[in-house]
């Protein structure tokens, strides 16, 4: 990984961590279920690949970062976040925060870095799938440097 590449290619690349790439066919149309269809595509358990979402705590856009398996817990989120109320940020602020398209938000070389709070289960596997920055790419890496790049937390934030 050097040279060209998605922020969050490089971002890993600088900072020196061992990532593998994974190209999978994206339909363009994953509506709500990106992250399973990169799941199925790649014959990845959903509880190994994990979805970025971008969600407002009392205001300030904040990333909880859940297996595509399940859902994000806003309130579970605005408590890991030390904050009292959650709700889903638009997607165009989304957007325009972290530098990459919905389907294609990687908590990895954002525009702008955001409190980032990696749902708990994070630690139950050897290496976790997260997106590259792009639809048709996920980067498959070791928990503890999805947490060291992101500088995230962790908390129990993933609703079943």
């Amino acid at each position: 990984m050097s040279g060209k590449g998605t922020p969050a290619t490089l971002a890993a690349s600088r900072a020196k961590i061992e990532t593998t790439l994974h190209t999978y066919e994206a339909s363009g149309d994953g509506g709500s279920s990106y992250g399973e269809e990169a799941a199925d595509a790649l014959g990845v358990p959903h509880d190994r690949v994990f979805k970025t979402l971008v969600a407002e705590v009392d205001g300030v856009l904040t990333v909880g970062v859940v297996p595509v398996a399940a859902t994000l817990d806003l309130k579970a989120l605005a408590a890991a976040a030390g904050g009292k109320k959650a709700a889903m940020a638009d997607p165009k602020d989304a957007e325009r925060a972290t530098g990459y398209v919905r389907g294609g938000i990687s908590p990895l070389g954002q525009r702008k870095r955001l409190r980032t709070v990696v749902d708990s289960s994070v630690g139950d596997h050897e290496t976790v799938y997260v997106s590259a920055g792009r639809r048709g790419l996920q980067m498959e890496l070791s928990p503890r440097d999805l947490l060291d790049l992101t500088r995230a937390t962790t908390g129990p934030i993933a609703a079943y």
